[in-house]
């Protein structure tokens, strides 16, 4: 058994990044990865999904974007074309096919089993990301047999749907590009609202990331111990990446004829409850959009970039807390309810009572252990793909001070 540098786990934009870095330091490693490269922009993504970052802010570690549309947004076939040529020119050594079963902790690194083979190495990186499961709500199992249940993993357009209308579950930027989606083929979408960030496409003429982009950069320099697990607490944003860059909030789906309620608690017998707290959940979402928008006010005017008025409040009737599924002819259930990570295979005890890793900026409590691609792992960073080179290449950089302080082991 052939002892290496390192293992990435993973060979998403995370393993990717990583793997450039540490071939740029010259270390011996792998990539293993259970599926092909970017598996999951192939195989879970919904057929017409579009990046929500501009093109632009699609940069890894020694390559970024230079196309010629930097304001447009890269399908997801653009974007495992970009993965596969960034994953080439670096010469990533990449062992596809094979699913980790066990990492285990070895003197002088870690024992890194799959079904294609076993590896020791000093160190491994833990890539597997942070959209690594769905996170279904415990109600689902309680609908009634005859509901067709899926996840947006699992979604690809509203033509593979059962006949009948639709719910969904989930405003976050999924839940609302899907909703919409599917409410314009034709059929009735009622939407149950939980907690959100609404954001506007565009402000003060600028696409709002690049504001984003630019706070983050401010605020890192005046404060570079910002609270990083408050900002990963943050709801999700209700965001769309598409030709034209037309906003998509709650206002545009009512517009449409989505039936909006509050945040699904429960279901019995064929019928959904949700909280009576749309109007709540919507103003808490505006709350949050003026204070974002107040910021950038603050640095807009600094830079002499013309006034905008705020995006109006959204207003709602009151909404229903039940849906009669049968009533409603609803035959299909979306749980757009976002994602948990699962680390069975990982028997190193670096995990939470919650069973996340346990990390200080993506290194372990256990030397030579390190995971990538998380949010918000070391930085506020708008764009998760940004994010990820730059936490990429300092934690190889970590990696690297590990491997060379430590004498290797014995195969």
């Amino acid at each position: 058994m052939r002892h290496i540098d390192a293992i990435i786990i993973g060979a998403g934009q995370a393993g990717l990044a990583m793997s450039h870095c540490l071939g740029q330091l010259g270390l011996d490693h792998i990539v293993i990865e259970r599926g092909r490269l970017a598996e999951r922009w192939r195989s879970e993504r919904w057929d017409s999904l579009r990046l929500l970052t501009p093109n632009w802010m699609t940069r890894l570690p020694g390559w970024s974007y230079r196309g010629a549309e930097p304001d447009g947004f890269m399908t997801k076939q653009q974007f495992v074309t970009h993965l596969e040529h960034y994953a080439s020119v670096a010469q990533v050594p990449l062992i596809t096919g094979a699913t980790v079963r066990s990492v285990r902790s070895v003197p002088g690194g870690y024992r890194v089993e799959s079904d294609r083979g076993t590896w020791r190495a000093s160190c491994v990186v833990i890539a597997t990301g942070h959209c690594d499961e769905p996170l279904v709500p415990a109600m689902a199992p309680q609908l009634p047999a005859s509901i067709h249940q899926l996840t947006p993993g699992a979604y690809r357009n509203p033509a593979e749907l059962p006949e009948g209308d639709v719910l969904v579950v989930g405003a976050s930027a999924s839940g609302l590009q899907l909703a919409e989606e599917i409410q314009r083929s034709g059929r009735q979408v009622t939407l149950s609202v939980g907690r959100h960030t609404r954001l506007p496409r565009l402000y003060r003429g600028l696409d709002i990331m690049w504001w984003l982009d630019q706070l983050s950069i401010a605020e890192r320099k005046a404060d570079a111990a910002c609270d990083l697990r408050a900002a990963a607490m943050q709801p999700s944003m209700q965001l769309v990446g598409r030709p034209g860059r037309s906003n998509l909030d709650l206002g545009v789906l009512r517009d449409l004829g989505v039936r909006l309620v509050g945040r699904a608690i429960g279901t019995a017998d064929g019928v959904v409850h949700a909280k009576d707290d749309l109007a709540e959940t919507v103003a808490a979402s505006q709350a949050r959009l003026e204070r974002l928008l107040r910021r950038i006010d603050v640095l807009a005017d600094a830079i002499e970039v013309p006034g905008e008025a705020w995006p109006a409040a959204l207003a709602f009737d009151a909404a229903p807390t039940t849906v009669d599924l049968a009533t409603a002819r609803i035959r299909t259930v979306i749980w757009a309810t976002g994602f948990k990570r699962n680390y069975s295979w990982l028997h190193v005890p670096v995990l939470d009572a919650s069973g996340e890793i346990i990390h200080t900026g993506g290194v372990t409590p256990y030397p030579g252990l390190y995971v990538v691609g998380l949010r918000f792992l070391r930085r506020r960073d708008p764009s998760f793909l940004a994010a990820v080179a730059v936490e990429a290449t300092e934690l190889s950089g970590e990696l690297h001070r590990h491997v060379a302080a430590k004498p290797r082991a014995a195969a």
